[in-house]
């Protein structure tokens, strides 16, 4: 298995640490999630099959993995920047960028700001495309403001190993029984939890306002024309399926790859699956653009066919 390369980017705020694997074909961007991840829990089987054939580049975001100590809020205009940051710093103009959870926001919300650093883009269970019932709203807010409730007692709770393995299993996956490496996942969530990291991130917190989320990318998906990918598993306990396939929707030409049975990590509970589907996507010449009915309407109907994908013997965009 491939070993990823240590790369320190210092920053005024602390060291910015870079997992890198590969030396040749083109650079592809990893972006975790929030939280109790990091770069190596998102990305332990990815980096190494995308390795063989990618630079591939996969930072701790500040305040996570190695990215610590760090002074200073971790925003999303921080993260956002970080990310450009990072690409450069190693000389990367334009990456293929693959993002899970807030890691996907941050891909979508680069592909909107930064369309000219975004080659294509995955977008595995993103958040920055939710809305909550307005009680639940407000109590969320009301979490985000009091570091009591956002930080100290999750940080209190989920330093045993009993209950960070109970929260693994129910909130990250589908079923636990299919991920081959659950103990090693627990520790390494174990770690992040006991560096204080089971709270929300800044991310989180700032990304909800009173009334509203504050951070709503979902006005702006249409915006982004860079091939998109959507992966999704259908028992996701954090993003709604329906949240993922409007946003889907949203973006000009976007596929949905939707796994059953599957959870809000499902890279690592199905990494094989997930794998394969990022690979597939990567290295088409072309990626497939999905087309509506409206787009083609009126053509011959052996055309429409065609648009749809029907020459291939199947859709021309999963959904």
């Amino acid at each position: 298995m491939t070993t990823p390369r240590d790369h320190v980017i210092e920053r005024p705020e602390g060291n910015l640490h870079v997992h890198l694997a590969g030396d040749t074909g083109p650079p592809v961007l990893l972006l975790s999630g929030a939280g109790l991840d990091n770069a190596m829990l998102s990305w332990k089987h990815l980096i190494p099959d995308l390795a063989r054939d990618h630079r591939v580049i996969a930072p701790d975001w500040p305040k996570q993995g190695r990215s610590r100590p760090w002074n200073g809020r971790a925003t999303h205009a921080v993260l956002l920047r970080t990310v450009t940051d990072v690409l450069d710093d190693l000389g990367v103009e334009r990456a293929a960028v693959v993002g899970l959870s807030q890691g996907g926001a941050l891909a979508l919300a680069s592909a909107i700001e930064h369309p000219d650093r975004v080659e294509r883009l995955v977008a595995l269970a993103p958040a920055g495309i939710l809305e909550f019932p307005p009680g639940l709203h407000q109590l969320l807010w009301l979490t985000a403001r009091v570091p009591l409730l956002s930080r100290t007692l999750p940080n209190l709770a989920f330093r045993g190993r009993a209950a960070v393995t109970a929260f693994t299993r129910r909130a990250l996956f589908g079923s636990s029984d299919r991920v081959a490496d659950l103990d090693e996942i627990v520790e390494r969530v174990l770690d992040e939890a006991r560096a204080g990291n089971a709270g929300s991130s800044d991310w989180q917190n700032d990304s909800i306002g009173f009334r509203r989320m504050r951070l709503d990318l979902r006005p702006r998906l249409p915006e982004i024309r860079c091939p998109a990918l959507f992966v999704q598993g259908d028992r996701d306990a954090g993003v709604p399926l329906a949240r993922t396939r409007a946003a889907a929707d949203a973006v000009p030409g976007a596929r949905l790859e939707v796994l059953p049975g599957r959870g809000h990590w499902s890279n690592r509970e199905s990494p094989d699956e997930v794998n394969a589907l990022v690979r597939a996507f990567l290295t088409e010449d072309e990626p497939r653009i999905r087309y509506d009915d409206s787009d083609v309407e009126g053509l011959d109907p052996d055309i429409q066919r065609m648009f749809h994908g029907d020459e291939q013997g199947g859709d021309a965009a999963p959904r």
